[in-house]
């Protein structure tokens, strides 16, 4: 037996004794920060660097199923550099989650006190949402250290501190005055509940039953399940290939009666039109509709607003006027009705409602006044190319590979398609737009800059930034833009941004536009997408379906290293992957199979036999499963990496080599090498019962775990590998 056998190895592996000690034992050595590793000779100053930014969680939330297989994806990815000797940076941070999180303090604030915002005063409601994000913040970052996830602490950057504030500003300055940012009137999301813009991403859709309504429009039919949005409708738009409708020219005007009595319409040809949908006309209406005032503007149409700000209806409405929605549209009905204007009224439509994700309001499209991201002007210094084009420009040449591949056409549709951003929002908690106003006579002064401007009478803008635009920055600010710091010169571009699939134009093109603009190249080499955990059903995880799994709960439960397992195992890139406490269940088992291996080889190995008399063939055949294991990682193929050393592990050495070890003796000179490799190997996808076994183990000279040399040195003769997720095509072997 070796000397120093643990007596916790006579014990069963108890995750809730080891993971917080051991999280500590990491954090206390600093090898989470590369600057320590340098210093201390883990790593080579010179060697390539290697760099991640965490993709900022709500710094008011707490973990879920995305954000736990997020970080357990990136903690492989970083410890599997670090290992590989690389100048291993990541980054941590959290996200302000303006809108939701001024809406969480709100809803606090009205339950107990009655009172809304309005009456506390923005500098008072910004002072309690501050004062709620301190207390509720621990829970998100407690969270992450129980996932294992070996950020650099010391580097902790959160999208409101004054480091990124200054960044934003800065970046707002520069795009405005390059003539990027612009204010003006376009149509927006508008929340009428929550009486602020929104972005895309926080609309929920939702299938809900309606009537939809089939209206004689003068001598056509047209569809609409919103009559309430009809009574400035004066425009009917068919495909100019559409043969039954041949006889009408573009631009021809005719008389009909309509809702508030006769009215002159415009004949409009053009191919957005669907002619195999409903009767292939529609009338358009330009203030309460992306489409149609895409349309509009195309074609210098006539807008006209419909639905105020808070949902009801104004005077163009006539006898409707200042009616609610919902209380109009029947009333709407029955007049059109009386006129003998509807056809046809089919009463279980399935209608595709977008209502807000924090309020629950139904968005109200409206043009309205905001500040904007003009994506398709020139840029003299970037080559007087847009920002559409410089979005565009990376992926297309090679520059960022996103996986998997498929993405990218969803990514230049997507792109090629886009509209001007809008990045203002009415709320107070964020970024306050660095813009001010001073009346002078009948107009008024306009100043942009990062400070608020000399003299009396300015009067600062009072929205706030959309969220998206400091995420933006995310990928340099972290790294201390706009000043050139030594992480900029290091670590920038970074070399991969995890994220999920769901989210690849909402925040991966928008980093690309401000790093292309701003940073005069690209954020990121490497664009992984992770896909929705799903039940052991393939179903979507919700509290109404009853079938939610709490990662922080089932870490504790089973350990942090079988969490981490199961959501990486039979999980390829982009694809949604099922969970089941079953699976966890299962990880925790091989996490125990892991603990009794060792406690076999420590009871059955003595000092002398481990130093001599290593079976060579063995070790040829670890290496060439360690080769493979190898070239799935740097392919990102994690799913197939830990089935493999899972298989070796538990049916080759456990099964087999350790059974027969104890018929020929001559085998156990081999068993501690062998399991000093697999320890290795193993240590990215379960870090902590690897790094508590590490400590048991003989080698003298041994440091960390975590700081080790990857196993498979070899290859590094054999078969260069210098980057991350590129490798010759010789070496695929999917």
């Amino acid at each position: 037996m070796l000397n120093n056998l643990s007596e916790k190895l006579l014990r069963p592996y108890n995750p809730k004794e080891t993971e917080e000690r051991i999280y500590k034992l990491w954090e206390e050595s600093g090898f989470f920060n590369p600057d320590v590793c340098i210093k201390k000779g883990v790593t080579d100053k010179k060697s390539e660097h290697f760099s991640i930014i965490l993709p900022p969680p709500n710094v008011t939330g707490i973990l879920h199923l995305g954000s736990a297989i997020m970080l357990a994806i990136e903690d492989i990815l970083i410890r599997y550099a670090r290992m590989r000797g690389k100048r291993t940076l990541w980054i941590p941070g959290t996200d302000s989650a303006a809108i939701a999180t001024q809406a969480k303090v709100e809803k606090e604030i009205q339950k107990s006190e009655g009172l809304s915002r309005h009456d506390l005063g923005r500098d008072e409601l910004l002072k309690r949402i501050n004062s709620f994000i301190e207390e509720s913040k621990t829970t998100i970052l407690s969270q992450i250290r129980s996932m294992g996830a070996s950020v650099d602490w010391s580097r902790y950057a959160y999208t409101m501190d004054e480091k990124r504030y200054k960044a934003v500003m800065e970046a707002f300055v520069r795009m405005y005055n390059a003539g990027l940012i612009y204010r003006g009137n376009r149509i927006v999301n508008w929340d009428p509940k929550g009486q602020t813009t929104i972005s895309d991403d926080e609309i929920v859709y939702e299938e809900r039953t309606s009537k939809f309504y089939t209206l004689k429009y003068g001598p056509f039919e047209i569809g609409t399940a919103r009559p309430e949005t009809k009574f400035g409708d004066k425009y009917v738009v068919m495909h100019p290939d559409d043969k039954r409708y041949a006889k009408y020219k573009d631009g021809e005007k005719f008389e009909l009666e309509w809702i508030n009595g006769k009215m002159t319409a415009t004949i409009i040809k053009d191919e957005m039109i669907d002619m195999e949908f409903g009767t292939g006309v529609m009338t358009i209406t330009p203030w309460h509709s992306h489409e149609d005032f895409e349309l509009a503007e195309k074609y210098k149409l006539d807008k006209e607003q419909i639905i105020d700000k808070v949902g009801k209806l104004l005077p163009i409405a006539g006898e409707f006027a200042g009616m609610k929605i919902t209380e109009a549209r029947d009333k709407i009905i029955e007049k059109l009705q009386s006129k003998g204007l509807v056809t046809k009224i089919d009463e279980n439509y399935t209608n595709r409602i977008a209502t807000a994700e924090r309020t629950g309001g139904i968005i109200e499209p409206q043009i309205m006044l905001q500040w904007f991201v003009d994506v398709n002007k020139k840029i003299p210094e970037r080559g007087n190319k847009s920002l559409k084009e410089l979005m565009l420009e990376p992926v297309r040449d090679g520059k960022i590979k996103i996986m998997p591949e498929h993405f990218e056409k969803v990514y230049f549709n997507w792109i090629e398609n886009l509209r001007d951003w809008c990045i203002s929002r009415q709320i107070w908690f964020g970024h306050r737009i660095p813009v001010w106003y001073k009346a002078s006579g009948n107009e008024s002064e306009i100043y942009c800059g990062i400070r608020a401007p000399k003299g009396e009478g300015w009067q600062q803008d009072e929205d706030v930034l959309d969220t998206w635009f400091s995420a933006a920055l995310w990928p340099f600010s972290t790294m201390g833009w706009p000043e050139e710091t030594l992480d900029l010169k290091n670590y920038f571009p970074t070399s991969v941004l995890e994220t999920g699939y769901d989210i690849i134009f909402f925040w991966v093109a928008r980093m690309i536009l401000a790093s292309q603009f701003l940073m005069g190249d690209i954020p990121f080499k490497t664009v992984y997408m992770h896909g929705i955990v799903r039940d052991g059903q393939g179903r979507k995880i919700s509290k109404s379906l009853g079938n939610n799994i709490d990662p922080a709960d089932m870490g504790k439960k089973y350990g942090t290293d079988a969490l981490r397992v199961s959501l990486v195992s039979g999980t390829s890139p982009g694809t949604d992957s099922k969970i089941s406490e079953e699976k966890i269940r299962g990880y925790k088992n091989f996490s125990n199979k892991i603990w009794n291996i060792t406690r076999f080889i420590l009871e059955n190995t003595s000092e002398k036999k481990a130093e001599e008399n290593v079976k060579k063939e063995l070790i040829s055949e670890f290496d060439k499963i360690a080769e493979d294991i190898t070239l799935d990682m740097e392919n990102y193929r994690f799913h197939l990496a830990i089935e493999k050393i899972y298989q070796y592990v538990w049916h080759r050495f456990a099964d087999e080599i350790l059974e027969q070890s104890k018929k020929d003796k001559t085998l156990e000179s081999s068993l501690l090498p062998i399991w000093e490799k697999c320890l290795k190997i193993l240590h990215p996808f379960m870090p902590f019962v690897t790094e508590e076994i590490w400590g048991m183990m003989p080698n003298k000279n041994k440091t960390l775990l975590m700081v080790e040399k990857w196993p498979f040195a070899s290859a590094q003769d054999l078969r260069p590998i210098t980057t991350l997720g590129t490798s010759s095509p010789k070496n695929q072997n999917d």
